[in-house]
């Protein structure tokens, strides 16, 4: 495929928000993609279909093009202006890199959460609103709101710790639960798709349970994509394993299938902790 001049000029349509998920359909599909940073090539050739409401974990090495694949599936590198790709990403069967998808419903089909918990410098009531009140255009009533507020902390294990809280600010919470609230925040706008970049580095072992848990709870309604560089974090909390090297696919299969029986020698290496 030839390299592309520009960057993708791209925007999914309003409609996008009310797409009904077809299970024959992949939750995210990526076909021949490739994308450079300037004159640095980052992804080569990338095919991959992430299974509706499946968790799939992308493993590898610091600097094999996790983030950076994960990143081009809410678009977040076009930010960058020396960022260019070629290929296709699907998002419940629509191409997302073609001209006039919107980036506004883009995102509130795919929500993202990142390494380190960010909250906004707000209560943790308004933390878990911001997104829902914007996409309402501000016309709400606080019966409605208290009901999603709930319901949104309710999903992420977190209202019974933080209902007698709920004004206070949101960055007094502690590491865990404010990336339990990070997650909340995207659930009123009803994702299709959560990608996590590395959600548990920040945190402790225990910490990183309770979130784990969350994750797997979460499975079914939402298809998640989760970058980790911690194999037994992939291996308790995925159930597809996608192994990437120097920007390439190198192996996609069920979790057990990969950590047991993984068909290429480099995953075995990888995994078995040979390089890395």
């Amino acid at each position: 495929m030839a390299e592309s001049t520009q960057p993708h000029t791209v925007a999914v349509t309003p409609e996008a928000q009310a797409i009904v998920v077809d299970p024959s359909t992949a939750a995210i599909r990526v076909r021949q993609f490739n994308l450079w940073y300037g004159d640095f090539q980052a992804l080569f050739n990338v095919d991959i279909d992430v299974t509706h409401g499946k968790v799939t974990s992308l493993i590898g090495p610091s600097g094999c093009g996790k983030s950076t694949l994960l990143r081009s599936i809410n678009r977040i590198n076009e930010r960058l202006g020396y960022v260019r790709t070629t290929g296709n990403i699907e998002l419940l069967g629509q191409n997302i890199l073609t001209p006039g998808v919107e980036l506004t419903p883009l995102r509130r089909a795919v929500g993202m959460v990142f390494q380190r918990p960010n909250p906004l410098p707000l209560s943790i009531r308004d933390n878990v609103l911001f997104a829902y009140r914007l996409s309402k255009g501000g016309k709400t009533t606080r019966a409605e709101e208290d009901q999603v507020l709930q319901k949104a902390l309710e999903e992420v294990l977190l209202w019974d710790q933080v209902k007698d809280r709920l004004t206070r600010a949101a960055t007094a919470l502690s590491l865990e639960e404010q990336q339990k609230l990070c997650i909340a925040r995207l659930l009123p706008v009803k994702p299709s798709v959560l990608l996590m970049d590395e959600p548990c580095s920040a945190l402790d072992p225990k910490a990183t349970l309770a979130v784990e848990e969350l994750i797997w709870k979460l499975r079914g309604e939402y298809s998640i994509l989760i970058v980790t560089h911690n194999m037994a974090q992939a291996r308790r909390a995925s159930d597809e394993c996608i192994f990437m090297l120097m920007g390439e696919v190198v192996e996609h299969s069920a979790t057990g299938e990969m950590f047991v029986t993984p068909k290429q020698q480099k995953t075995a290496d990888y995994i078995e902790g040979r390089f890395g």
